[in-house]
């Protein structure tokens, strides 16, 4: 077992209205590991990252960053953390070597320009540290909001909807950044609405909805557990009904006809499988009908996590 980075108990947020924002959250982040916090609008995913980070004090409850209490040891805990927000909040008539430089020397760190460069290099922002902020893009600003974040060498790295705006190309370069600092043991938490990032980063999956953490599953494991496989298969001719002999498969015909879609676990044994399809294709065959092609299908974590969302519901 790695060890835990981030230790969340009971973790409880009542505002002063009395809405209840989290409700007895208890989570356990590994370091070195990209953990994706997906949910829909208003689930949760900002006030925890928040309580996780200072902003936002906890009604009940206990975080640990690093093995120290946001609380009890809030400046220890605080230096290990580095937070990407949605929101783009630089000061409009700084340089972008100046912000990122200042936000450094915010956690006591002594002055390494060596290792400013090295960031704004990895976020392509090297040719812009002379510039003012109010001169960049949106996409530039978002690069300087992680370059902040990076500034003092974080052990951990929030990631609050960090590419919401943002081209693909910036996306891409992003992301590997991300990579390469997992590869160098830094925990990264991220939320998105981009679930196909999600599958494509993350290494587990936390699913939150209503203050309530409803799923936490390594990321492939979720997608065998929960997800489906689909079989199509092209006819030669089409068909009016799926021939009785083949009934027992459950089959699904395309509304031209041209197709039957045959749906099957994805959890279940690679063996089963394949002698499930063998005896369907047999079957096929034996009424009497003729494919031209076949392709196969697997639920995406977006298929998942909308099927999950709604069953919770």
């Amino acid at each position: 077992m790695q060890e835990a980075m981030i230790e969340i108990e009971g973790l409880r947020k009542v505002y002063a209205s009395g809405f209840e924002a989290l409700k007895g959250v208890d989570l356990s982040i590994r370091r070195g590991e990209i953990f994706a916090l997906l949910g829909p609008n208003g689930a949760g995913k900002t006030t925890l990252i928040s309580v996780v980070c200072g902003l936002v004090n906890p009604s009940a409850g206990h975080v640990r960053v690093g093995s120290h209490d946001i609380l009890e040891e809030f400046r220890e805990a605080r230096s290990r953390i580095g937070l990407v927000p949605q929101e783009l909040t630089n000061e409009a008539f700084s340089t972008v070597w100046d912000t990122v430089s200042f936000s450094r020397g915010l956690f006591g760190k002594p002055k390494n320009p060596g290792h400013i460069e090295k960031v704004l290099r990895s976020l392509s922002l090297w040719d812009k540290r002379k510039n003012r902020l109010i001169t960049l893009s949106g996409g530039m600003k978002r690069r300087v909001l992680i370059a902040k974040a990076l500034a003092h060498e974080p052990e951990v790295l929030f990631l609050d909807e960090p590419t919401a705006g943002v081209d693909v190309e910036l996306r891409r370069d992003m992301w590997e950044v991300v990579r390469g600092l997992r590869d160098n043991g830094v925990t990264i938490i991220l939320t998105t609405h981009y679930i196909e990032e999600a599958e494509e980063m993350a290494d587990r999956i936390g699913v939150i909805r209503n203050g309530e953490l409803v799923l936490v599953e390594d990321k492939h494991q979720l997608m065998r557990s929960l997800g489906s496989k689909e079989l199509t298969l092209h006819l030669h001719e089409p068909v009016s009904a799926v021939p009785t002999a083949l009934e027992r498969f459950d089959l699904r015909l395309a509304e031209d006809g041209h197709a039957l879609v045959y749906s099957y676990d994805a959890s279940r044994e690679d063996s089963d499988h394949q002698g499930s399809i063998a005896d369907l294709l047999a079957s096929v065959e034996s009424a009497g009908l003729s494919f031209k092609d076949l392709h196969t299908r697997q639920s995406s974590l977006e298929e998942i996590f909308v099927n999950l969302v709604r069953e919770r519901a």
